[in-house]
């Protein structure tokens, strides 16, 4: 049985690898992505992040397409109470930006496409740095209030905004952030370590960090010389062409290769161990591609293969 991990301060307990759902109604249609959430459920898994404005920017949609696909599944499957569903809000094309009104009307859009009273963790999505941080959070927390939302985080947030936050909360009593989600890979490791890793630390948060495998170049599939088609491939290949990526795919293949496992389950058991670090997010187009993903919580890698691969990634 894998254990589950505790989000920060909240009661939500989650399996160490969220799923993406950047992919539903995009690359994935309703059936693929209805077979990849099976899987994951099948798997154990419970933690499904989504956003409000996945995937506007694809051509022909609008944004809610994952939420709406997200809600029907739950609808289908009647499990609502077993699953830990994580959505954002900011950056809809109808309701950009964090304004109190904004979150409001965002945070009910979102409700009716997921067919629930109520979201599990809900982040702002974007920062809004035109807003002060005492009105995005007593908007937040009077959807707390209401039972709409049960934890609130954040993405793509300053140390310095997130402390700020932090200390609103916790002078005038209100929710606080338990969450963050950063970008944070093998490969991207400059936008999260320091401050706003220490920030996290020190004021119990945990991190779900996004790109966990750097949009599919940690799955190893990407290598000198080979296609990929990928809808997120120019994103991936341009790994190959830095030192750094180099230097890491050697280092995923030789620690796979001794414990005889996929590459990309290694690259997110790396992230899994890193400080702070709760269940890294990554998607699946193909119901195929999941137990690679979901290996990551059978694999412990020791403080050498740790080493190794901190070292390959400096």
């Amino acid at each position: 049985m894998t254990s589950l991990r505790t989000l920060g301060s909240s009661d939500l307990a989650v399996f160490p690898l969220a799923l993406g759902g950047n992919v539903f109604g995009w690359t994935a249609d309703r059936a693929q992505s209805f077979a990849v959430l099976d899987a994951y459920a099948a798997a154990g898994g419970n933690f499904i992040d989504t956003a409000d404005s996945y995937s506007a920017w694809a051509p022909g949609n609008e944004g809610g397409e994952s939420e709406t696909v997200l809600g029907r599944w739950i609808a289908e499957r009647g499990n609502r109470a077993d699953v830990v569903v994580a959505s954002k809000v900011g950056a809809h094309p109808q309701y950009k930006g964090l304004s109190g009104a904004t979150i409001k009307a965002a945070a009910e859009a979102s409700l009716k496409r997921l067919g629930t009273d109520y979201i599990d963790l809900y982040y702002t999505h974007f920062d809004d740095p035109g807003v002060p941080v005492e009105e995005i959070i007593t908007a937040l927390d009077q959807l707390v209030k209401e039972g709409k939302i049960r934890a609130i985080g954040a993405s793509n947030l300053t140390a310095e905004r997130l402390q700020e936050s932090l200390d609103f909360s916790e002078r005038e009593g209100l929710a606080r952030y338990v969450a963050l989600q950063p970008h944070y890979n093998l490969v991207s490791r400059d936008t999260y370590e320091g401050e706003p890793q220490d920030t996290a630390a020190r004021g119990g948060l945990v991190a779900v960090p996004y790109y966990a495998l750097a949009s599919g170049f940690l799955t190893g599939k990407y290598r000198p010389g080979t296609t990929v088609e990928s809808a997120r491939a120019q994103g991936a290949g341009k790994h190959l062409e830095t030192e750094r990526g180099v230097k890491v795919l050697a280092a995923l293949d030789q620690v796979a290769g001794a414990r005889g496992a996929e590459i990309a389950t290694v690259a997110l058991a790396w992230l899994a161990a890193q400080p702070t670090v709760a269940a890294p997010i990554a998607s699946a187009r193909t119901a195929e591609q999941l137990p690679a993903l979901t290996a990551v919580a059978e694999l412990e890698l020791t403080a050498e293969e740790l080493a190794v691969l901190t070292a390959a990634s400096a």
